[in-house]
């Protein structure tokens, strides 16, 4: 019995030890001055995607210089895909500011052979022009070299890329950027290699890393244009993953890339160039992507 009377005791020390314990918590603010959390910063939201720019700026290669569409061996910027004013065609810049503001209110620096490390020269001029929206169009010519060793490396035409934005930010923060993909190569070797009068064209050196030889159907023949069409699909995922960093990019989603061009859409010249009618073509799949609300 006494040693049960100690442990009670010891019991109701504890308690009460316990007890004014919490009453001293409570005595300098209890669950009041529980620590607050300071609210986070909201994140800024997602600028929203202008579908009607007032300016449009144009980089790229010979697709968007409307190479071979008008006659041979030329540049044809009136037809261009982006910015010309023929009717034939509606460029981008004509759909949507109307022919009249699409002659003062666009302008096109593409270059002809243009390859991605050409891209940050041309958003440099461009971006003077603080332009709504910036149209690119490039990477054929990274893929179409003398050999496949000499193609563009998937990294360095990852780094011309992410350059080429830095370098448009820096000048014109707050443009649109639209994003073309790279032309299907191997689509193209297959839809002109019914012609002979390509073919011969072929041969003065249009694209050889996918074109030369084109009747040649061996395994080493094979392999090379395989790999051609690899180092383009990579080249459309650089596009893609840079683009979709900038909140001010929009990327086709493979759109041209997908686009089957038939005789039609190709250059009577060298069958391989868009011609007029492909220009068209090329023109209503980005009015559309740049139209899309999302």
């Amino acid at each position: 019995m006494r040693k049960q009377g100690h442990r009670s005791r010891a019991v109701v020390a504890v308690l009460t030890a316990a007890l004014v314990g919490l009453a001293g918590c409570d005595a300098v603010g209890g669950d009041s001055a529980a620590p607050t959390q300071k609210p986070k910063p909201s994140p800024k939201p997602t600028p929203a995607w202008d579908s009607s720019p007032a300016s449009i700026a144009a980089v790229g290669d010979s697709i968007t210089r409307g190479f071979d569409a008008c006659g041979i061996l030329k540049d044809c910027p009136d037809v261009s895909w982006a910015t010309g004013g023929s009717t034939q065609v509606d460029s981008l810049a004509v759909r949507l500011l109307g022919r009249a503001k699409a002659a003062e209110r666009s302008w096109n620096y593409a270059v002809s052979g243009a390859r991605m490390a050409d891209l940050p020269t041309q958003m440099a001029q461009a971006a003077s022009r603080t332009p709504a929206l910036v149209t690119v169009m490039v990477g054929a010519n990274d893929a179409c070299r003398d050999s496949t060793a000499a193609m563009t490396s998937v990294s360095d035409f990852r780094a011309g890329f992410e350059d080429a934005l830095v370098v448009l930010r820096k000048r014109a923060p707050k443009a649109q950027v639209y994003v073309a993909s790279v032309p299907n190569l191997k689509r193209l070797w297959s839809q002109g290699r019914g012609n002979p009068l390509g073919k011969q064209v072929w041969k003065l050196g249009v694209c050889p890393s996918m074109l030369a030889d084109a009747d040649a159907l061996d395994a080493a023949a094979t392999e090379r244009r395989d790999t051609v069409q690899e180092r383009v699909e990579s080249y459309n995922t650089v596009l893609r993953q840079v683009c979709a960093k900038d909140q001010r990019c929009r990327y086709d989603g493979g759109a041209v890339y997908d686009y089957r061009f038939g005789t039609d859409q190709l250059s009577h010249w060298d069958w391989f160039h868009p011609s007029v009618n492909g220009q068209a073509r090329l023109a209503e799949i980005a009015y559309r992507k740049v139209r899309s609300v999302s």
